[in-house]
């Protein structure tokens, strides 16, 4: 079994963003871990309403690449603006990035794969407001709803998350 590391802010996760690979990974036999910044509860959101909290498993500052086979990025608009001023958090994923092992990331998560400055020469699909931010930091965008350059798999937006999640679990395989 596998560890896969959730990384999320305090706040403005999109919640089926966060449960539904955290299903598709606990189904496919493998440990999904809750890590934060902080330690406690996360406030997860369906769009603007708030919904469920979750209880972290582990802080940030506290985990190490090699503890993990993966890390899922889930979005939200609020959660990966938080998660890109995280000095440790943005370290953690710039490291993860450059162990070759897989990182999904969806919807408005890719902030947070700008600000650890991984994109550069890479192709990513994310929310479409975000395809200025992706080109600006030196990636291609294109509009699809998985795109896999090499370790990075992203998607566009909860309609794409059974394919985000196959090609989760594909990597992981």
């Amino acid at each position: 079994m596998s560890k896969i590391a959730f990384l999320v802010a305090a706040e403005g996760i999109e919640r089926v963003e966060l449960t539904e690979p955290w299903k598709a990974v606990e189904k496919a036999g493998h440990e999904p871990v809750l890590v934060s910044p902080e330690a406690g509860e996360v406030q997860t959101f369906d769009h603007l309403t708030a919904a469920d909290k979750v209880p972290v498993d582990e802080v940030v500052a506290d985990v190490a690449v090699d503890d993990f086979a993966a890390v899922v990025l889930p979005g939200g608009v609020a959660n990966p603006d938080a998660l890109r001023r995280d000095q440790k958090a943005v370290a953690f994923v710039k490291d993860f990035v450059a162990s070759g092992k897989p990182l999904a990331a969806i919807c408005h998560a890719p902030w947070t794969l700008i600000e650890a400055d991984v994109v550069r020469d890479r192709t990513l699909t994310s929310w479409p407001s975000l395809q200025t931010d992706l080109r600006n930091a030196g990636a291609s965008w294109i509009d699809q709803e998985v795109v896999i350059d090499g370790n990075l798999i992203t998607s566009r937006n909860p309609d794409d998350l059974p394919a985000f999640s196959e090609a989760l679990l594909k990597a992981l395989a």
